[in-house]
């Protein structure tokens, strides 16, 4: 009897673990919600790069058909604020995202960018391939990894909106992202696009998941499980609660699985205690 009370308690305890939304160990994240990525945000990807000599790798894969490396407009952007030493990696088959040759400029670079389009495709071109696994060993060993509007949603572990019909299906033909912050649903382009409502597709059937919405121009800066917000506009979370600077003791609110809140440039979220820090 006790042996079967350890093992369902190791069970349990064991699918709490696997329901916790951790970020990575080592490295930052920077997640912008899609439009025109700032200054502020731009120079801060920059600082944690390693400065102006950092080498950073920019990825414009999500964005579909012809891609002229040569005038991808994130790496030209990073150059205008100070960024010396910037390659743009650029593929859509996966045999080449597997070769020593292609993989080559990330074995010492400090920093990757994600630019955006349809995430999908970033799973189709590099999940599970060498690139994957040096992309990895730069978040692993204290680089960054950024990304916007595609580029945030697949730093996620379940990839919200990863349809290849539409952008509009939020589960999708394609469900898995790259998991830099583990059990959480990424969304973009929220505001400015009335999506506040979309995430509530994939929390009724995955309620496991914290929900992250953020807006245009405005990022997510991630060190270890806690994010802070940068830039001109919103994050929204999803956790099933509620917080309001003035309380919701007055307040008319949905039922839990209807709540979401919103955070602003300043404010921090503890993610793995899923609440806001307030002190």
């Amino acid at each position: 009897m006790k042996k079967l009370f350890f093992l369902l308690l190791l069970t349990l305890t064991s699918n709490a673990q696997e329901n916790l939304t951790t970020g990575p160990e080592n490295g930052a994240l920077v997640i912008v919600g899609g439009g025109r990525i700032g200054e502020a945000i731009t120079k801060k990807f920059i600082e944690l790069a390693g400065g102006s000599d950092a080498k950073i790798v920019v990825i414009p894969t999500a964005a579909g058909g012809e891609i002229d490396q040569n005038n991808v407009w994130f790496a030209k952007q990073l150059a205008a604020f100070g960024a010396t030493n910037v390659t743009v990696l650029h593929t859509y088959d996966r045999k080449e995202a597997e070769s020593d040759t292609f993989v080559k400029p990330l074995a010492d670079a400090t920093a990757v960018w994600f630019g955006g389009g349809r995430q999908w495709r970033l799973v189709d071109a590099y999940a599970g391939t060498k690139t994957e696994k040096h992309i990895w060993d730069i978040l692993n060993n204290g680089g960054v990894i950024g990304g916007s509007s595609a580029g945030a949603t697949i730093q996620g572990s379940y990839l919200a909106r990863g349809d290849t019909q539409n952008n509009q299906i939020m589960m999708g033909d394609h469900e898995e992202g790259f998991g830099f912050i583990k059990n959480i649903a990424i969304d973009q382009h929220v505001l400015a696009r009335n999506r506040q409502f979309d995430m509530f597709d994939i929390l009724k059937n995955k309620p496991e998941l914290l929900g992250i919405g953020i807006d245009e121009s405005t990022a997510a800066v991630v060190t270890g499980d806690v994010f802070e917000v940068m830039g001109k506009s919103k994050v929204l979370i999803y956790d099933g609660s509620f917080w309001s600077r003035e309380g919701s003791q007055l307040k008319t609110l949905p039922a839990d699985e209807n709540l979401f809140y919103f955070l602003q440039p300043g404010d921090k979220y503890h993610m793995k205690e899923r609440k806001v820090i307030t002190d």
